[in-house]
């Protein structure tokens, strides 16, 4: 065996050699800014959210980020098409408008009327966007937390809040598809998800069931399948245990879902009239 004696400057620069391979087969991004995860959470989801699960600091902005942007692209899509349509003389329907009595049908014509301004077409649903998102994401996270810990879970709020938030990508995806529908077809979208399936008839129980069946797409479907997976790959519970607990707290923030048709469809005897602004 012959050791050949290198000069001291070729030893060091073999030291950093051999050390910056090292460190460049080692390295992952640290910062709280992930967009090199948005496609592998949609298609590697069980890798993936072991990264998430895991991670020590706060990986949510990401996600959040994405869903606020489509959600105002898509908001502004459809108060364009709210303002065409008020210019000349028409008004979108909303989803399960065949379930309003014709008393209601004739106030709710009566409201958009005295509504069509910009505040009511851009300003509040994009504030009512962002707040959707944020507030939702955190009642999902919480509650998700809050049972998880009664039936024996180790995981961080933090780590529920972050699977919680990349598990809401596949809404994003959707916003995504209503934005290029509604730009080619210039309409609002009225039949949303499975609400052509609805009972027909009259009254406060029809609407709800119109707007729960609204919210039920395979884009809400694989935001549950994407939940699940990501509890079960950060935390120690058995998969029975995440399974309950993520379809438990899923369906009562669904049941929610409803509740603002009903108070619409319970105000929507009142008479509006023309706001100040």
């Amino acid at each position: 065996m012959f050791i050949i004696p290198l000069p001291h400057y070729n030893r060091f620069y073999l030291w950093v050699f051999f050390m910056s391979d090292t460190l460049l087969s080692t390295y992952e991004p640290t910062g709280r800014w992930r967009f090199e995860w948005v496609l592998p959470v949609l298609f590697q989801p069980r890798r993936t959210f072991s990264k998430i699960g895991g991670a020590d600091t706060a990986v949510s902005q990401t996600p959040l980020l994405i869903l606020v942007v489509t959600g105002l692209i898509r908001t502004l899509v459809a108060g364009g098409i709210k303002a065409t349509a008020a210019a000349s003389g028409q008004l979108q329907l909303p989803p399960g408008w065949e379930y309003y009595t014709p008393e209601q049908q004739a106030q709710f014509q009566q409201a958009m009327t005295a509504t069509s301004g910009p505040v009511f077409t851009y300003l509040l649903p994009s504030v009512v966007v962002i707040l959707g998102v944020y507030l939702g994401w955190l009642v999902l996270g919480w509650l998700l937390h809050l049972l998880l810990t009664l039936m024996g879970g180790r995981a961080s709020s933090r780590q529920v809040l972050n699977v919680t938030a990349w598990s809401l990508l596949p809404f994003a995806l959707r916003d995504i598809v209503r934005i290029v529908a509604m730009w080619n077809s210039g309409q609002l979208l009225t039949s949303l998800g499975l609400s052509g399936f609805a009972p027909t008839g009259e009254g406060l129980w029809f609407v709800f069931a119109a707007a729960l069946l609204t919210a039920v797409d395979l884009y809400f479907f694989w935001h549950v399948l994407l939940l699940g997976v990501g509890i079960y790959a950060g935390d120690q519970l058995g998969r029975g245990k995440v399974w309950v607990a993520v379809l438990f707290v899923t369906l009562l923030l669904f049941l929610m879902r409803g509740v603002p048709a009903l108070i619409s469809a319970q105000f929507s005897d009142l008479t509006v009239i023309r706001p100040f602004f």
